[in-house]
């Protein structure tokens, strides 16, 4: 039992023998916490300047991801020819003062929903070229063996601050009103002290970032802007393995994946959740995608949940649409999460290891595209079909996301890839 216990543990950390990976790893666990309070504390916040609307929380992720709709193509085409460190700096340094500016507008009560949408944009200018940037960057610090390890450590890393993030909400929300809100628990400055302790995050993994040590790039002549991004596109349209896998991250993205709409509307209008409950629901899905992450990261063949995990995440949305409260929520929501991640870091892993690394910035680009480009439609599509004000409502809406997801899993399910193909011109 020790021996297996030790060898699943070699195997499911593996990347983190690499020392500088390590390192850049631990500082993103402690700073993604603290964006998690803050995205979880942006929902509550949105919820509670609406009235509980579904179409504000709606048109505020079309404000956070409309950015990587339109910058995603030409931000990958950047990072091929700009050094990492530089983009990720900067995009850092943005996010810091996102975070920043609604901490202080938040604490002085002069925040509004339109503030909250423009600084959500900005935000979402910053990720468009922050996340292909970052999944970009695991090849710098581990060999080929090691990057489906590394990406699912990375979503790894994600969920498990998702899940601190998300159940601290509650907490650090509750200590807010002692704080800053003078006791009167219906003061909307309670809900600064997440962004505050979010800008303190920012701090170390600015850090770490500045003192990797990036390895050179050849980045070699270069053509046109436009034409780098004219060749990642025919890469992946002459790629059977890469284009197919992105039009499922793409399709399930436009459908059920926006559990950042669904989540906190089931939360605070389906099941009427105060500050803790609401972070505890959030935070159950972290935990089964932290489950699936791990799983993931123990398994040699990244190709291996990427239809099951499909299947789990669409059965899982349905159970959610008929479960009659929070407590069974709890279960259920895990199980999305579990299966949205399984599916992800499959897919996420099966692109890194099939692109060549001269095309890695712009295809990487394209599968953010993909996966969070596809979110204000998908937000638009999805804060509509469950509000309380439409014909079909939350549930039956629910359900109805769920079955257009799975139309897309069936119309793609012999077409995706068995197995994996070597980047051309690898030796």
């Amino acid at each position: 039992m020790i021996a297996r216990t030790q060898a699943w543990g070699a195997r499911t950390f593996s990347a983190l023998r690499h020392p500088h990976y390590r390192r850049y790893w631990f500082s993103q666990l402690l700073s993604l916490v603290g964006s998690w309070m803050q995205a979880t504390a942006q929902q509550y916040l949105v919820l509670e300047l609406s009235g509980g609307s579904s179409a504000a929380l709606g048109w505020v992720t079309v404000a956070q991801f409309l950015p990587s709709l339109l910058l995603s193509l030409f931000a990958g085409a950047v990072i091929d020819r700009v050094p990492r460190r530089r983009v990720l700096l900067a995009t850092q340094l943005t996010l810091l003062a996102t975070a920043t500016a609604l901490a202080v507008t938040t604490h002085l009560g002069v925040v509004t929903l339109p503030l909250v949408m423009l600084i959500a944009f900005v935000s979402g200018t910053a990720n468009a070229f922050d996340m292909p940037a970052r999944q970009s960057m695991v090849v710098d610090f581990v060999p080929r063996s090691d990057v489906p390890n590394a990406v699912a450590l990375n979503s790894l890393s994600f969920n498990v601050s998702r899940t601190l993030g998300q159940a601290l909400f509650g907490v650090v929300a509750a200590l807010g009103v002692t704080l800053l809100a003078g006791g009167n628990a219906e003061n909307i400055s309670r809900l600064a002290l997440p962004f505050y302790l979010n800008v303190a995050s920012f701090f170390v993994v600015l850090y770490v970032i500045a003192t990797l040590p990036f390895p050179a790039r050849d980045f070699g002549p270069r053509g046109s802007m436009l034409g780098d991004v004219k060749e990642g596109l025919r890469y992946v349209r002459a790629t059977p393995a890469v284009r197919n896998v992105m039009l499922l991250v793409g399709a399930l993205s436009l459908t059920i994946i926006n559990f950042n709409v669904i989540i906190p509307y089931y939360a605070r209008v389906v099941f009427g959740a105060r500050e803790a409950t609401f972070g505890a629901l959030s935070a159950a899905f972290g935990i089964g995608a932290m489950a699936g992450a791990l799983w993931q990261a123990s398994r040699p063949n990244p190709l291996r949940n990427l239809r099951l995990g499909a299947l789990i995440l669409i059965a899982s949305a349905v159970l959610l649409a008929v479960t009659p409260g929070p407590i069974l929520a709890f279960p259920v929501l895990a199980a999305c999460g579990f299966g949205m991640l399984s599916l992800l870091v499959s897919a996420n892993s099966t692109v890194q290891l099939t692109i060549p690394d001269a095309l890695r910035g712009r295809v990487m680009s394209l599968y953010s595209f993909v996966l969070v480009g596809m979110g204000p439609p998908g937000a638009l599509i999805a804060s509509t079909l469950i509000s309380r004000d439409w014909i079909l409502g939350p549930r039956a809406g629910l359900i109805t996301l769920a079955a257009l997801g799975s139309v897309a899993v069936l119309l793609l399910w012999t077409r995706l890839p068995r197995q994996l193909d070597k980047p051309a011109g690898d030796e």
